[in-house]
């Protein structure tokens, strides 16, 4: 609990840590994010760690010149994509034989044979949406490479999404994290950033519980 604790604490205050951060660790603070964003996207076993929240206060620290703006959207991009495709192909190479070695019933061979059809059917949207949910967008990639979906077709989908995610909150943050409204209730932000991330699962979690109460 005091781990989760801590995490949550980190996260709503995300601001305040990346400039301890920076003033602690100067440019390699660059591939301490780049390390964070890689591990939240690209590790099965990290869904946990900030992705919206850092990309929106890394943006925030942007405009104050903290970080260079242009630096900091290459930078959380490339590993943002490079996350993807790491996740994509342990799940190619490695996620059949967890998944048939596994006695989970979350890991059964019907469900790899479905994630293949729903990904050849909605693939390009499922990779692209996924990049703006937590947890789901851990998973996508990996489950993507285990359904053996296209790689060049992934690799597209991979681009744009990565690029649109880190886009929409690097400049969200860089146009409007320093606004007085924003900067003074920068506490507040966060959490709503983060209740909206969570919503979409929260809503299909809901709905798959009335599924299963008829």
């Amino acid at each position: 609990m005091e781990i989760i604790k801590n995490l949550i604490e980190i996260i709503v205050h995300i601001d305040k840590h990346l400039s301890l951060m920076i003033q602690n660790f100067g440019s390699w603070s660059y591939l301490v994010l780049f390390a964070v964003i890689f591990a939240e996207t690209g590790l099965v076993i990290t869904p946990f760690l900030p992705g919206d929240s850092l990309l929106f206060a890394a943006g925030t620290l942007s405009a104050v010149e903290s970080f260079n703006l242009l630096w900091i959207f290459i930078v959380l991009s490339a590993a943002a994509i490079i996350g993807d495709t790491v996740n994509y192909t342990f799940g190619k190479f490695f996620g059949q034989k967890i998944i048939l070695n596994s006695s989970n019933r979350f890991f059964k061979k019907e469900y790899v044979d479905r994630t293949h059809k729903f990904y050849e059917k909605h693939g390009g949207k499922t990779i692209i949406l996924a990049r703006f949910i937590p947890i789901i967008r851990t998973f996508a990639p990996f489950v993507a490479g285990v359904g053996k979906m296209s790689y060049y077709k992934f690799f597209i989908y991979n681009v744009i999404g990565g690029l649109l995610w880190v886009s929409l909150f690097v400049f969200g943050g860089y146009f409007f994290g320093n606004m007085p409204i924003v900067k003074n209730n920068f506490f507040v932000v966060i959490l709503v950033i983060i209740v909206f991330s969570v919503l979409p699962i929260a809503i299909e979690f809901y709905k798959h519980k009335i599924k299963e109460g008829k």
